[in-house]
């Protein structure tokens, strides 16, 4: 059996689910405070007093978070991708994250205390910034780089616009500070509870819209002539990215990479059908960002690095390499 058939298997993925709860696991046992196997066992277990807390209401919120925010990345990565036709899209690339981070900056600015509100308030910025990136990208007759250069420029903008609300809050400038890195500390169950239904959510009409959206890999014209509404698909396509990255950038803050790597790994093990990608790519991506919270929290304790930043030095070599074999392939 290859790799594809393999991942493509029940048992294939059952197997990325078991490395998902291993790491899960090890990321719970091991943390800047030390504790012994006994101890470990016994907080488990719900006896194990100040461990408990540290299990409970730190190590396991975290946990989570770090799935949802692998998932729903990897998730608008995957369908940026394919509505784009563009194998260098993905939510910080072209500007979503930087929607969603200015809008939720605004919220901050205006109803500082309102955190169920952040979540939509972060759609309102992502789709909106996907709208204005999309509009100017087909202006500029839609060519494989428009898409980046328009998202190089709306990000350019609503990053200055975010700073200039920061320079009248000191408070929200040295909050935005972490925020724009990306990172998952002090995230509680109830920041959770939004972002989480709602990238579950992205994940099944997703999944129940899979073989429409393969058609627009495919060209427009081929798509039209299966009957697939190439309009109404598309945007379809672009609120599902944009909620599923705006839900993680309300509590993860600006976490980038993970949604242009996840996709071309997942396309590697499992073809380009978007159903397998999704089915594949979103325990990818919970695994590659629990990994990379929990050697953030643990290479240099008690010091803790940003997972955003891990992901930086992991996503960052990989733009480069796509970007060289694509003007290499431009070349031939």
């Amino acid at each position: 059996m290859n790799s594809h058939k393999f991942i493509k298997s029940a048992y294939g993925k059952i197997s990325l689910m078991l490395i998902l709860l291993i790491i899960g696991v090890i990321s719970l046992r091991f943390g800047s405070a030390s504790m012994s196997a006994a101890e470990f066992f016994r907080a488990l277990w719900g006896d194990g007093g100040k461990n408990t807390v540290i299990l409970y209401s730190l190590r396991l919120p975290r946990i989570l978070a770090a799935v949802i925010a692998g998932a729903g990345l990897s998730l608008s990565g995957i369908l940026l991708q394919a509505v784009t036709g563009n194998s260098l899209a993905s939510p910080n690339i072209i500007g979503v994250n930087a929607g969603a981070g200015f809008a939720v900056i605004l919220s901050l600015f205006l109803f500082p205390t309102a955190v169920y509100f952040r979540p939509f308030a972060a759609f309102a910025g992502a789709f909106g910034a996907t709208c204005l990136i999309v509009a100017f990208a087909s202006r500029m007759r839609a060519s494989a780089s428009s898409v980046i250069i328009a998202g190089i420029a709306v990000t350019t903008v609503l990053s200055s616009c975010i700073s200039f609300l920061s320079y009248f809050d000191a408070d929200l400038l040295s909050g935005y500070s972490y925020f724009s890195v990306g990172g998952l500390s002090g995230v509680g169950y109830r920041e959770l509870i939004v972002p989480g239904i709602l990238v579950g959510l992205c994940l099944v009409v997703t999944a129940a819209f899979a073989g429409k959206i393969d058609t627009l890999c495919l060209g427009d014209s081929i798509a039209l002539s299966l009957g697939v509404n190439v309009k109404a698909l598309s945007v379809l396509c672009l609120v599902i990215a944009s909620l599923s990255a705006a839900a993680v950038v309300s509590y993860a803050g600006l976490l980038g990479f993970v949604g242009l790597v996840v996709p071309h790994i997942s396309r590697r093990l499992t073809g380009s059908s978007v159903r397998e990608l999704t089915a594949v790519g979103a325990p990818v991506g919970a695994i590659l960002v629990t990994a990379a919270d929990f050697l953030g929290r643990t290479v240099l304790r008690p010091t803790e690095i940003p997972v955003g930043i891990l992901m930086s030095f992991i996503g960052a070599p990989f733009l480069f390499y796509l970007m060289v074999r694509r003007s290499n392939r431009a070349t031939i």
